[in-house]
């Protein structure tokens, strides 16, 4: 690769270049040389599977001839190409020391959604955390659809319980079509229970995931053991079904789900050796994805104008802590982080080899459906920081 950008380079700066640098050192060439030189340079660019990753940073999956660096990148997968924003630490500390954290944005969001936040800025800096922002499917769809992740229940349309005795008039939806907008996508043609999905059919999201951490392992330096994911809304919809599913969880250290919940009757939680440590924050006042009072364990319902079905915050962390091992005969303690917007809660005498919890259900009461980045990316930080 470093040859061939040489001698392009030389070759574009002089009809017949007289010598060719090449890693410091200077090799003498003729006129004659320069022209099959020249005919070398186009048949390197012509071979199959020959890729230059110079300008546009593109790299087919596979490929590993340079190493990543901050700014967008893509990578083939699937029959699409997706798009990912690469953050890179200043700090010069051990490479093979660093953290990796995945970052899914919500329903409609971009690679800039968290790493074009001044206050996720602020945080990082000084860290030593590498954080990929990939970008969701959707846009490819016929319409140009919002971007979108896949996750238990959303491209189907139908919940995790089915028809549910005893709840008057339920059904096997995780929405009520008579109050909701019809989101189905394109892509998701006859496989559901058209209405009531709301996210694309177009790939495995699950999959992606899986392919762009093994493509991060072949074009960054990290610690394979230190591998967290965090999502904001319909993301941490998908943090939920990464942790859960046995293709995903064990590539990860821990997860946060910011204001994103799963449908109705998705809160089984891994076996207990798959299990990994969970913080989820919510909003008191989040009318979309609403949490649910404390303790209660009946599904949420949306209430900003439309009816989709979520499983609560007490029901799906309590899931979760038993499958960490806390003794859930007994109610959540409080921990105290030093700040009163966020209440946390947690379980007692979880298995873990950690001193702090292993897992978190804080709830800003006065937060809706937002992010609030400066108050909860910090905390986020100070949860994947005790797995070390």
């Amino acid at each position: 690769l470093e040859f061939r950008r040489v001698l392009f380079r030389s070759l574009a700066n002089d009809d017949c270049p007289s010598s060719l640098a090449l890693n410091g050192f200077s090799f003498p060439v003729s006129c004659s040389v320069s022209i099959y030189l020249v005919l070398l340079a186009f048949l390197l660019l012509a071979l199959p599977g020959v890729v230059v990753a110079e300008e546009g940073h593109r790299l087919r999956e596979g490929q590993s001839s340079q190493s990543w660096h901050s700014g967008i990148h893509t990578i083939s997968h699937g029959g699409f190409t997706r798009r990912f924003r690469l953050h890179l630490p200043d700090a010069s500390a051990n490479p093979e020391s660093r953290p990796l954290i995945f970052a899914f944005h919500g329903w409609g969001g971009d690679e800039h959604e968290f790493l074009g936040s001044s206050e996720v800025q602020r945080a990082l800096a000084g860290k030593n955390y590498i954080v990929i922002a990939p970008v969701g499917l959707g846009p490819e769809e016929a319409g140009e659809y919002r971007s979108s992740w896949s996750f238990r229940g959303s491209a189907t349309g139908f919940d995790g319980d089915g028809l549910n005795p005893s709840v008057e008039g339920d059904t096997a939806l995780i929405c009520d079509p008579a109050s909701t907008p019809d989101y189905t996508y394109p892509s998701c043609g006859r496989q559901g229970a058209k209405h009531c999905g709301w996210t694309h059919c177009l790939a495995d999201d699950i999959d992606f995931v899986v392919a762009l951490l093994q493509a991060a392992k072949r074009h960054l330096t990290f610690d394979a053991h230190r591998v967290f994911a965090v999502g904001g809304s319909n993301g941490g919809m998908l943090v939920w079904d990464l942790a859960e599913n046995p293709k995903s969880a064990p590539h990860f250290r821990a997860f946060a789900s910011l204001i994103g919940l799963p449908h109705r009757g998705y809160d089984q939680a891994p076996s207990q050796d798959l299990a990994k440590p969970m913080l989820l924050i919510t909003g008191g006042r989040d009318t979309a994805v609403p949490p649910g009072p404390w303790g209660d364990h009946q599904f949420t319902t949306t209430q900003n104008g439309e009816s989709y079905f979520y499983t609560s915050a007490s029901a799906i962390t309590a899931s979760w802590a038993a499958a960490l091992g806390c003794d859930t005969s007994a109610p959540e303690s409080m921990i105290d982080f030093g700040q009163d917007v966020l209440e946390c809660r947690s379980w007692q005498h979880c298995h873990r080899s950690i001193d702090g919890p292993v897992i978190l259900d804080c709830r800003a009461s006065q937060m809706g459906h937002d992010y609030q980045l400066g108050l909860t990316w910090p905390l986020i930080l100070q949860f994947f920081e005790q797995f070390r």
